[in-house]
């Protein structure tokens, strides 16, 4: 009885083999496609990470070296050269771009103009497309409506620059009357948690010029307008009036006096 349990287990262990080897012929290369598949998958994104890694050193190296130049134009046009693949390099050369752009108060309108260009696209990520549109609108603010619509838009909870773009809402309440508004909006400000220390500094020192009278004017020098220089009149030669004491029947006097007749004959 022993010897045919034994025999039994044999045939039945040389079955389950006999059809594991089956399965492994019939799938078997099933499962080496899929090895392969998991090797050439974690080739390639090892490849894709290292040309992009390569292309973000390459890109880094290039802004470095047009940064250092000593010339703004020449920093302008060596970051403009800088070639760009992606919407994150591209609006990170705007924005240090327009910083090149605006010298000594000139060209802002410019550089706001690019930064706006820049930041649409859906695939920008937000804090670069916000810094973009508040920098824009810092240089050169767009007329009242829009310039609220957009704010409004940068300053909702959880944006990445909330503060700042509460700030500028702050400033535009005061360019159009709205005084307790601008108030208000400091007044929150200073209670932020979003907000920096030196946020919150500006946004007491403005509260307390504001109580106290103050206006808020603009530091930038008013335009001279031009004057035409002045043409001095052509005087005329006019012979020199003669004296008022003198009368007016009496001839004027000769350069020469006559000599006197010889009385002596």
């Amino acid at each position: 009885m022993a010897n045919s349990d034994s025999f039994i287990e044999e045939v039945s262990e040389e079955l389950r083999r006999d059809r594991l080897f089956g399965a492994m012929r019939r799938w078997g290369w099933v499962l080496a496609l899929i090895v392969l598949g998991l090797v050439g998958g974690a080739a390639w994104l090892e490849y894709q990470r290292s040309q992009e890694r390569a292309a973000a050193e390459g890109f880094g190296t290039a802004l470095i070296a047009a940064l250092d130049l000593p010339d703004p134009e020449a920093r302008l046009a060596a970051l403009e050269a800088i070639p760009t693949e992606g919407p994150v390099p591209a609006i990170v050369l705007a924005l240090l771009a327009a910083g090149e752009i605006v010298q000594d108060g000139e060209g802002a309108d410019m550089a706001a103009d690019r930064l706006r260009a820049a930041a649409q696209g859906a695939e920008i990520p937000r804090r670069y497309r916000d810094l973009a549109l508040l920098r824009a609108e810092i240089l050169a603010p767009s007329d009242a409506e829009t310039a609220r619509l957009v704010l409004g838009t940068l300053a909702e909870a959880g944006a990445p620059y909330a503060a700042l773009a509460e700030e500028q809402l702050a400033l535009l309440d005061l360019r159009t009357g709205d005084l307790d508004g601008a108030l208000e909006r400091l007044r929150g400000l200073e209670r932020s948690a979003a907000a920096t220390p030196g946020l919150q500094q500006r946004a007491s020192q403005l509260i307390v010029a504001l109580e106290a009278g103050s206006r808020l004017v603009d530091a930038a020098p008013a335009p001279v307008p031009e004057v035409a220089p002045e043409v001095e009149p052509l005087v005329e030669d006019v012979a020199p009036e003669a004296d008022v004491g003198q009368d007016a029947d009496t001839p004027p006097e000769t350069a020469a006096e006559e000599p006197a007749p010889d009385t002596g004959n």
